[in-house]
């Protein structure tokens, strides 16, 4: 067994937020060209990036407003990120 199984690949990333977009739009019985109109993006662009991932930054929130999903971009890089235990008991106090 590989012992770094546990890592995702960027490639892997990609592919979950494409799932996850994919499952809002489906839930929201929208077809990819009604989601193409109501974002914004070519008919293509949408196509291109559920099949591959592929798909400009400004392209992925035209998407997550059109699915309101826009409030998940908070999150991104939002995490602090420490490089020691001192930092993390300075900023505590």
């Amino acid at each position: 067994m590989d012992n770094f199984s546990f890592l995702r690949s960027p490639q892997d990333i990609n592919m979950e937020i494409v799932q996850r977009v994919v499952k809002r739009r489906k839930e929201k019985k929208i077809t990819q060209q009604a989601l193409s109109k109501r974002a914004n993006v070519s008919y293509g662009s949408i196509k291109r990036f559920e099949r591959t991932g592929e798909i400009s930054l400004s392209s992925l929130i035209k998407i997550a407003f059109a699915l309101e999903m826009e409030d998940d971009f908070d999150y991104l890089f939002a995490k602090k990120g420490y490089s020691s235990i001192q930092e993390v008991i300075d900023e505590q106090k």
